[in-house]
């Protein structure tokens, strides 16, 4: 964390929070001309949406989309996928440096190609300036890949005071005035971003924000230029079809999740564990499971891991139950024992 923390406070430097491209905005959202320049300015036409979705048997497994929104048929003229294992855990605060690595290279690629459909911006299904640290995913995004890009975020980060009941009672409050957006004030004066109000049915406002090279403004009249439902159409389209992908892809992906040799020897150890009444607390059966599911195909471990494992060392180092010789090397307790079995072993006992 501390690495990525510098790594936030460095990229923020190079952060541009106000209009900073070539296009203009087109002037209605509907039956637009299909000329593409007006004079020598070019008329914004290619939104991109980007989103993350995880198999929800192994969150490891994820997949990342890019797709582009063509602003004058509300068609998808391009989608490109990436499929990955993640090696990053989810840190409150730190999303971009598990979803990056996934989005940026579709852009990337999609650059490359020269393909005529390439956004002038994208729209990030996850927050930009509304951050705690002022640089959310939104922002690390657009600085990392040099575009345009808006933060477009279902939760609030309570930063600067600013809480969902104040959000909620000054969206009901515009909505009697006509407006169908609130600018979002910290304690300290300045504006963090806006909330837009939910359509009829929906209690869920959406978060808009500054990622890169656009102003607020700007980022609030392209989300209501592109919103047709609860979100705007690329985030929408980018958060279903990621969805789509992995339900039509499930069996292949469970697969590759149970695929590496050292996810089959947890998974017996699980069951060898299980039916024999070793794990005496319900924590350790599922500090078992998630140690499976997440150390063992080399990933970060998590709490519940490491309560698990320091079970596991109290049982081989004390207890002597015994393991077949590939999952002692698939737990790789041979030095994790020698290196840290004490420590833990300790923090076990307290």
């Amino acid at each position: 964390m501390p690495s990525w923390l510098e790594t936030q406070h460095s990229l923020k430097k190079r952060l541009i929070d106000e209009d900073d491209f070539e296009w203009q905005l087109p002037t209605s959202s509907r039956n637009r001309s299909s000329v593409e320049r007006h004079g020598h300015q070019v008329v914004l036409r290619y939104v991109g949406g980007v989103d993350v979705s995880f198999l929800k048997e192994d969150p490891s497994i994820a997949c990342g989309i890019l797709v582009v929104l063509d602003l004058q048929t509300f068609q998808i003229v391009y989608q490109d996928y990436s499929l990955v294992r993640l090696r990053v855990p989810y840190i409150a605060g730190f999303l971009a440096f598990r979803e990056v690595p996934i989005l940026l290279p579709l852009i990337e690629k999609m650059k490359n190609s020269q393909n005529p459909y390439y956004p002038q911006v994208i729209m990030v299904d996850g927050n930009g300036m509304l951050h705690p640290r002022g640089f959310g995913l939104a922002c690390h995004l657009g600085v990392q890949a040099n575009l345009p890009t808006i933060g477009v975020g279902k939760n609030l980060h309570y930063v600067d005071g600013l809480n969902e009941e104040e959000v909620i009672r000054l969206l009901q409050a515009g909505r009697r005035s006509g407006e169908d957006f609130v600018k979002l004030v910290g304690d300290s004066g300045r504006i963090l971003g806006a909330a837009m109000r939910p359509p009829r049915g929906s209690q869920d406002p959406i978060y808009i924000s500054i990622g890169h090279r656009v102003s607020l403004d700007t980022a609030i009249k392209i989300a209501k230029i592109t919103r047709q439902y609860h979100l705007p159409e690329p985030v929408r389209q980018a958060d279903l079809r990621s969805r789509d992908y992995i339900r039509e892809h499930k069996p292949m992906l469970l697969n590759l999740a149970n695929s590496t040799w050292k996810t089959t020897a947890a998974i017996d150890l699980f069951n060898d564990m299980a039916s024999s009444g070793v794990l005496e607390f319900p924590i350790y059966k599922d500090g078992l499971e998630s140690f499976c599911r997440w150390h063992l195909t080399d990933l970060h471990t998590t709490d519940q891991c490491d309560m698990f494992r320091s079970f596991l060392i109290k049982k081989v180092y004390y207890e002597k139950f015994a393991l077949t010789e590939q999952q002692y090397f698939a737990m790789g307790l041979e030095d994790f024992l020698i290196s840290n079995g004490k420590r833990l072993l300790r923090f076990l006992r307290n």
